[in-house]
C-alpha cells in the first residue's frame, strides 16, 4: 500500500507535528527516514509489505535495514515504526508525541 506524502504531512500538521519527509540522516550513505523530527532525533519508518513478502520481510533487504537502523541508533536517533494502514491514525500521532516528549 502506497501513501501520499502530502496527505501524511498535512495529517501530522493538523495534529501539531511537522516532520521532514525522506530525511537523509547520514552523510556517507543515502539512507533516509520516511519521516523525521530532526531536532528531537525521532524518526518514523513505514514498514510496508510485511504480510505480502515485501522488502521489509526478505532476508537480504532486512539485513540492510538493520545496518541502517543500527547506524541511526549510534547517531542517537529513536526510531518508531508503523505500517501504511496505520500511518494517519490518532495512535500514530500519540506515539510520536510521546517519543518527542520523552
Amino acid at each position: 500500500m502506497k501513501y501520499d506524502i502530502r496527505i501524511v504531512l498535512k495529517w501530522f500538521a493538523e495534529h501539531g507535528l511537522y516532520p521532514v519527509a525522506e530525511h537523509q540522516f547520514c552523510d556517507t550513505r543515502k539512507w533516509r527516514f520516511d519521516f523525521a523530527w530532526v531536532d528531537q532525533k525521532v524518526a518514523l519508518e513505514v514498514q510496508g509489505g510485511l504480510f505480502t513478502g515485501g522488502r521489509h520481510s526478505r532476508g537480504p533487504a532486512l539485513l540492510k535495514e538493520h545496518e541502517k537502523l543500527n547506524t541511526a541508533a549510534k547517531f542517537g536517533w529513536r526510531i518508531l515504526y508503523t505500517i501504511p494502514q496505520n500511518l494517519c491514525m490518532s495512535e500514530t500521532v500519540e506515539m510520536v508525541k510521546e517519543a518527542i516528549d520523552a
